[in-house]
């Protein structure tokens, strides 16, 4: 084992290594409860005709499941300390733009997610993935990153009752006095508090001290006896399966463009990640990546495997920083954070005591870290500022990731021809933008 992951050569044992991907976990754990939360539309009262929710206990056993594989892929085939999970901003974006929004069934929106991942092992294993992230401009990404923040932080913001319905001014103030309310705004000054101390894991610890708040106000009913804590995995039975079962329903113009979503927005997630911790790790040789190829292969064929079993796009995990910070350098960190997410499956009876005012914060705080991008974007450039702030402000204010994107891409080269930039415009951009132009045209 210690051959295997060259301990000797990063100066690295056991104990540290085990460390590592413990603290990898505590920092990510929150997934577990948020994943399933945010899939089921939890706040949401009223469904789409025709669309059911999706079930909560399923949810939580594919999270873990597609943790559990992607991270135990990359430990031992990449054999870097990054783990991975259903990612935040793509379950938002399955659940409130594709199944809230376009009222497409879940059974539906899990066969794009497969689509989707089975696309990008393709396009990983034949090389086309880098062709097309260079051919999308960096201001673009940034601007999606702190876009799907935004969104993220808007729901956090719905659900907690911070934010709510008018019929004046679209959302006004909620009732701060509320006890839910109440409860969500100390669980923000909590994980603020975390996080702000450099505690790694802030946003579970979070999550856990807002559960028990909400306990001992009355507000949550708590668990009884060691059955209300610990219990068998919940079945997947009533997700598996049926990205495979629908998936001939996606061969239309607006599953298109979710695919279309779910590819871009996973791109480069997981590539920022992979060079983030690999920055951090002192893994990168020449501003390359080593084994990129088979950090990539994990990333997708967990998703396809998430897919499978019932939940959205799996993908590397920014979190997996606190893991490298505690020590971790080989793929060793990764393998123990994967047995930590199959412990976590005989912990579902937690879920009930997980509710939307408790994952609020952690969707809030969330937002905060992904729109940190902002500050990368050349605003200076009125031809960049444009599609950038379009594409950041459509997403809130749309409730919708794709929509957000699909305007920023279709003014990016409308503003880069006006000023003269457009032989700086790839052929494939020329392409989404005629993508989106339909998307507006079919579906609007």
């Amino acid at each position: 084992m210690k051959k295997y992951f060259k301990f000797e050569e990063f100066g690295t044992n056991y104990r540290t290594e085990f460390m590592a991907g413990l603290t990898t976990f505590l920092a990510m754990a929150y997934i577990l409860f948020v994943n399933p939360s945010t899939l089921a539309l939890d706040g949401i009262e009223q469904l789409p005709e025709g669309v059911t929710r999706i079930d909560k206990g399923a949810v939580f056993t594919a999270t873990a499941v597609a943790a559990a594989v992607g991270t135990l892929i990359m430990g031992l085939l990449a054999k870097y300390p990054i783990a991975l999970a259903p990612g935040m901003g793509l379950n938002a974006f399955f659940a409130y733009t594709v199944v809230l929004g376009y009222g497409i069934p879940w059974e539906t929106a899990l066969a794009g997610v497969l689509a989707s991942g089975l696309i990008f092992i393709v396009l990983t294993v034949t090389g086309l993935r880098q062709m097309i992230i260079d051919a999308i401009p960096g201001n673009l990404k940034l601007a999606v990153g702190a876009g799907i923040g935004l969104f993220i932080a808007f729901i956090g913001f719905q659900n907690s009752g911070i934010v709510q319905n008018s019929d004046a001014t679209l959302v006004q103030l909620g009732d701060l006095t509320a006890g839910p309310t109440m409860l969500a705004i100390f669980g923000i000054i909590v994980s603020v508090v975390f996080l702000a101390l450099g505690i790694k894991g802030g946003i579970f610890y979070g999550m856990v001290l807002t559960s028990i708040a909400g306990m001992v106000t009355g507000l949550i009913v708590p668990p009884s006896g060691i059955d209300g804590v610990v219990s068998s995995a919940p079945s997947v039975a009533p997700t598996f399966g049926a990205a495979f079962a629908h998936f001939g329903d996606i061969f239309t113009i607006e599953m298109l463009v979710v695919i279309l979503t779910f590819l871009f927005v996973d791109f480069f997630d997981t590539a920022g990640t992979l060079v983030a911790v690999a920055t951090q790790a002192g893994f990168m040789k020449d501003n390359k990546l080593p084994r990129a190829g088979r950090a990539l292969f994990a990333d997708s064929a967990a998703t396809v495997v998430g897919a499978a079993v019932g939940t959205s796009t799996t993908t590397s995990y920014i979190e997996s920083t606190a893991g490298v910070g505690a020590g971790g350098r080989t793929g060793f960190a990764s393998v123990v954070t994967a047995g930590f997410f199959i412990l976590a499956l005989f912990f579902s009876p937690l879920l009930s005591v997980v509710t939307a005012e408790v994952t609020a914060p952690a969707l809030i705080i969330v937002g905060v870290l992904m729109a940190s991008t902002l500050k990368n974007i050349d605003w200076d450039k009125f031809e960049i500022a444009v599609p950038a702030f379009f594409t950041i402000a459509a997403m809130p204010l749309t409730y919708s990731i794709a929509t957000g994107i699909a305007i920023g891409f279709i003014f990016y080269p409308i503003t880069m021809i006006l000023k003269g930039r457009a032989k700086e415009i790839h052929p494939i951009m020329y392409f989404l933008f005629l993508i989106f132009i339909l998307y507006f045209v079919f579906l609007a």
